[in-house]
């Protein structure tokens, strides 16, 4: 079973980071880069799994990054060995090529929390940025411990649901006549893994779901695809234009803003390259606030692990105009961001543990008949 991640003490010393990459070149730039910010100790590197394997022994650091291709040992199985043995806060550094996508999602779903794509080209100031938000994902992941949850039925016959959500959810309307509830999900840092989790437990007849998760253009089709291969649900991109069916589970494109119009003849979905909000593209915000206009009374939205705050205020509106609305817990988030800026707002009907997401979807979902 992945391990899940509970939230450490406040750090009061640098992050430990270990660097593993085959690329000597790529270890020297990002040891050089990292320890430019005094909260990051590159404590050493290692050109392949075998060589990683005794400097974590050595080491001890907090936090890992991963390259995905290497010789001897593939990053994806030095990983899946790693979180049964030793398990560490991972990310990978990850190819933008579709090979090196597949290979990324495989390993989100094996356990490491996040990854960033290695920069292309020779772009100064993309490496910059990248380099900036590789750094401060490290600090984030490692205020995480990896702690194994009691071992759990394969799908939940039953979950913590309160008479509020029991009532709320009943007093609610449908999308349409075809469609029941729409079930809308938003996530960041540390998502790929627990929606995979969740989507493998949801049975939605008669439901649409879409999903706003934070990650690269290039990455998303893969993403799809992942979610599709453990999910009831026929799940792909959504594409301008594109019409609601029920049965059917959507993710926002990379790069695009996903949004729901009504038109005379039902529900579609719209795609906009607007500004960034909250410092995303697409953003949770925007699509939970076209939910909020269109249909909040058939909305069950939820927000789970990751950085920052997007998605919390929408949440809250979603709520204040009938809406059910749920968050992930500080325990069970690899960052409690998102969600706890919702919580801070008192956006949420039910907290829940990640692996009560399903299960209480579910039962609220049958409860309708």
């Amino acid at each position: 079973m992945t391990a899940s991640l509970a939230q450490s003490a406040v750090r009061t010393s640098p992050v430990r980071v270990l660097i593993v990459d085959d690329s000597p070149t790529i270890c020297h730039l990002l040891t050089s880069a990292l320890n430019e910010d005094p909260d990051l100790d590159v404590v050493g590197f290692a050109l392949d799994a075998f060589e990683a394997r005794e400097k974590i022994k050595t080491l001890k650091p907090d936090v890992l990054t991963l390259d995905v291709e290497m010789p001897r040992m593939d990053g994806v199985t030095f990983l899946k060995n790693l979180m049964r043995l030793h398990p560490l806060p991972v990310v990978m550094f990850s190819s933008q090529t579709q090979a090196g996508a597949s290979a990324t999602m495989k390993a989100l779903a094996a356990g490491a929390v996040d990854f960033i794509p290695k920069p292309s080209g020779r772009d100064a100031r993309t490496r910059a940025q990248t380099l900036c938000l590789l750094a401060d994902k490290l600090k984030q992941v490692a205020g995480a411990q990896l702690a194994r949850p009691q071992r759990r039925a394969a799908v939940a016959l039953t979950a913590p649901i309160s008479n509020t959500c029991r009532h709320k959810i009943h007093q609610g309307s449908r999308a349409s006549p075809a469609i029941k509830r729409l079930v809308a999900i938003g996530a960041s840092t540390g998502g790929p893994e627990v929606l995979g989790r969740v989507l493998s437990q949801l049975s939605l007849p008669e439901c649409v779901l879409v999903i706003a998760q934070h990650m690269p253009e290039n990455f998303m089709q893969a993403f799809a695809d992942r979610l599709n291969t453990v999910s009831t649900l026929s799940i792909d991109l959504a594409s301008d234009g594109q019409p609601l069916q029920p049965g059917h589970g959507y993710v926002a494109p990379g790069d695009r803003h996903l949004v729901l119009e009504r038109r005379s003849d039902g529900l579609y979905w719209s795609l906009s390259q607007g500004d960034k909000v909250s410092g995303h593209r697409p953003s949770v915000n925007v699509l939970f606030d076209s939910l909020a206009d269109q249909v909040p009374k058939s909305t069950l939205a939820v927000l789970m692990t990751g950085m920052g705050e997007d998605g919390a205020s929408a949440l809250k509106s979603l709520r204040s105009n009938g809406a059910l609305t749920l968050i992930q817990d500080r325990q069970s988030s690899v960052v409690w961001g998102m969600p706890g800026a919702a919580a801070k707002l008192e956006a949420q009907d039910e907290t829940l543990t990640a692996y009560d997401i399903a299960p209480a979807i579910n039962t609220l979902i049958a409860s309708l008949g």
